[in-house]
């Protein structure tokens, strides 16, 4: 009897052995790509819209080196501490070879140590704060960044809508926020020559539903324009506010306004805002371009956003470094992402400099009879 049990564990011990190497050589066979979104949270339609984008693209190009690649996808639940924590399971659990995200700065800056730590290249799809590439030889970015930004915003209020004086209201829990607000304030300022051409900078946190005191001050003070860069949904209880006490100034903000749930919460409120993005659909720029709008309308039914069409340009970007580098090495893959130039994106060339930031064009939008409507390109000096 003792020897039956002993010839049955180990034929079981050598089937498990059997099954994991079976299952060890389906892992090397899969390359994996990390992918951390606020998928739920304050932030969710923002992660949502950027998965779209980087499911697309792995849809449309499954395989490199003749190898599967998988989409390891976690939520950072719109939260910075989270982040870390999602950008540490992909690093330390799930070994993958590189990683996209984050929509929203501040969660891109929050998992910034981990992924250079553990050398693993990471690819920003629409974090646009300075802080996010700097000084971190491992994280990339596919857009254009705040002091861009920020500064096409600035002209575009002092030379389009001719305003003097401007007020700025921010989401001072938001880096993105913060970052953007100063670049336009710096640029604005040079344009006027005036050093008291903002005249209030008012503050806000994440979350919040009431901005009567905000606006009632900013009406006395009586601001040619309102720079306003923030969360969506924020911002457009912002203007609808403002438009329902009467204050009927010119809202400008940044790329974040650009979400379904903008219009939908701010309704006709929100006419005639105005803000600066990434890409349009309405102006391709590459046959990449021509391709993601085709596939994406097959695919969803609807008009792509911008951040979607970055979210495509992160994975693409990856799987381009990991066939220049012929390998899923994570630092032959961060080596190759360096040396990016040219590559014919969804959203525009991308070349990306000595700090990993893509030098991109900006595209002006405003909503126009409940619709967000191209109104030029912007290209930089």
């Amino acid at each position: 009897m003792k020897r039956a049990v002993v010839l049955l564990m180990c034929l079981i011990a050598a089937v498990s052995l059997f099954a994991a190497g079976d299952q060890e050589d389906a892992d090397s066979a899969v390359i994996k790509i990390g992918v951390f979104e606020p998928m739920t949270g304050a932030n969710a339609a923002g992660g949502a819209m950027e998965v779209e984008g980087i499911k697309l693209a792995n849809k449309l190009y499954p395989e490199v080196l003749g190898r599967k690649v998988e989409l390891v996808i976690v939520d950072n639940k719109s939260d910075k501490v989270e982040a870390a924590n999602a950008a540490s399971r992909l690093v330390d659990r799930d070994k993958v070879v590189a990683i996209i995200g984050s929509w929203g700065s501040s969660f891109s800056m929050a998992a910034g140590s981990i992924v250079n730590d553990a050398q693993v290249p990471t690819v920003g799809a629409s974090c646009t704060n300075p802080l996010v590439t700097l000084g971190n030889e491992y994280y990339f970015r596919v857009c254009f960044i705040d002091s861009f930004q920020g500064k096409v915003m600035a002209n575009y209020a002092y030379d389009e809508v001719g305003a003097k004086k401007v007020a700025i209201v921010q989401e001072i829990s938001n880096d993105y926020s913060v970052g953007l607000a100063k670049f336009f304030t710096d640029q604005f300022i040079k344009l006027t020559g005036d050093p008291n051409a903002v005249v209030a900078v008012s503050n806000y946190n994440t979350g919040d539903m009431d901005f009567t005191a905000q606006l009632t001050n900013l009406k006395s003070l009586n601001p040619d324009a309102i720079f306003a860069p923030g969360n969506y949904t924020e911002s457009a209880l912002l203007i609808k506010q403002a438009r329902e006490l009467g204050f009927d100034v010119p809202f400008l903000g940044g790329d974040t306004w650009e979400a379904p749930e903008f219009l939908d919460v701010g309704k006709e409120a929100v006419e005639g805002a105005v803000f600066s993005t990434f890409f349009t659909t309405e102006v391709p720029i590459t046959k990449t371009s021509e391709l993601f709008i085709d596939e994406y309308r097959k695919e969803y039914g609807k008009e792509p956003a911008a951040v979607t069409a970055l979210g495509f340009d992160a994975y693409m970007v990856i799987i381009d470094a990991i066939e220049r580098a012929g390998s899923a090495d994570s630092v032959a893959i961060r080596n190759a992402i360096a040396e990016t130039e040219g590559y014919p994106g969804a959203a525009g060339i991308i070349t990306l400099d000595e700090n990993g930031d893509a030098v991109k064009n900006a595209v002006i939008k405003a909503v126009e009879s409940g619709n967000f409507s191209f109104v030029t390109t912007i290209v930089p000096e």
